[in-house]
């Protein structure tokens, strides 16, 4: 490591997680990456999901080209101090809430899907009896 280069702590890095502020550790190293979010070929959501963590193991298995790790150096900004780094298990995940709409319909319309139907079919025999006796009472 140089004299002049910079060395942070993790819980900075952590903190440089919004879009217009995006750090990422990558094998002890710390690059600003907020220009390239757009620029990203596997898309900005790769680099997103990669901010606030240890991002070394997500970036090795895509298994990046030798142009890629060269275009890296463009967006140093310096060290991280490893004693600040959590032991991965001890890092917290980011976590997204994702609404989804219940598959399963509620107990109310399933009854509905069931007797509607049976209804349809009592008013059809009705009619039809109903026919009937006006056919033979006049």
């Amino acid at each position: 490591m140089d004299c002049g280069e910079k060395v942070f702590v993790f819980e900075e890095l952590a903190k440089r997680k919004e879009r217009d502020d995006r750090w990422l550790l990558i094998s002890g190293k710390v690059y600003d990456v907020t220009q390239f979010l757009e620029d990203h070929p596997g898309g900005d959501e790769v680099l997103l999901a990669a901010s606030g963590k240890d991002a070394t193991q997500d970036f090795e298995d895509v298994g990046h080209s030798d142009d890629a790790r060269n275009m890296m150096k463009k967006y140093y900004i310096g060290e991280v101090d490893s004693t600040t780094v959590p032991p991965p298990n001890k890092i917290k995940p980011q976590t997204y809430s994702v609404t989804q709409k219940d598959d399963e319909p509620g107990f109310l319309f399933k009854i509905l899907q069931f007797l509607v139907p049976l209804l349809i079919l009592g008013l059809a025999f009705g009619f039809q009896l109903l026919g009937k006796k006006e056919k033979t009472e006049a």
